[in-house]
């Protein structure tokens, strides 16, 4: 049996989504348990010249987002990078997975072979969308949400392979 692209990727793409949303409902227990500011968490970083919690999660979204619009070729939303509190972390994930949810699978298969171009200001890089999907946004999504899990690991939050892998089962 072979998969079409849409159901190599975006069952895929949900799954750690989930873990973030699992995640964050113990970053945010934490907090309060241990009264921190969640703030703290939230712009927290591995290393001064990281991007913060925050970011990961803004990345992880928009990767899976945009992923998905491409390879469907269809023009995605727009989240402003704006969010400052959990809960609207939480709505960023759950925007996101509702949007990648609602495109049709037979337009995100039609793009298997669709060359999609990524312009950045010291390179471009043209894909077959197949190889987008899979060399592109899946180890992208992969370290912004491995990212996000060490953040908070490093402050203190009690978390195990588990966790990460809690939406993926």
């Amino acid at each position: 049996m072979s998969l079409t692209l849409s159901q190599a990727t975006i069952p895929f793409w949900v799954r750690p989504l989930k873990a973030m949303l699992t995640i964050i409902d113990k970053a945010e227990a934490f907090a309060e348990a241990k009264k921190i500011d969640p703030s703290v968490l939230i712009n927290a970083r591995l290393a001064p010249d990281m991007k913060p919690l925050s970011f990961q999660v803004q990345v992880a979204c928009d990767m899976v987002k945009l992923g998905a619009a491409r390879l469907a070729g269809l023009t995605p939303p727009s989240f402003p990078d704006t969010e400052t509190t959990f809960e609207e972390l939480r709505v960023r994930i759950h925007k996101t997975l509702d949007y990648i949810q609602s495109i049709d699978s037979a337009a995100i298969d039609a793009g298997a072979d669709r060359t999609i171009e990524l312009k950045f200001p010291q390179a471009t890089f043209n894909f077959k969308g197949a190889d987008y999907a899979h060399g592109w946004v899946i180890p992208n999504l992969h370290f912004h949400v491995t990212t996000f899990y060490n953040i908070l690991r490093h402050n203190g939050l009690d978390l195990e392979k588990a966790d990460y892998l809690s939406g993926m089962l």
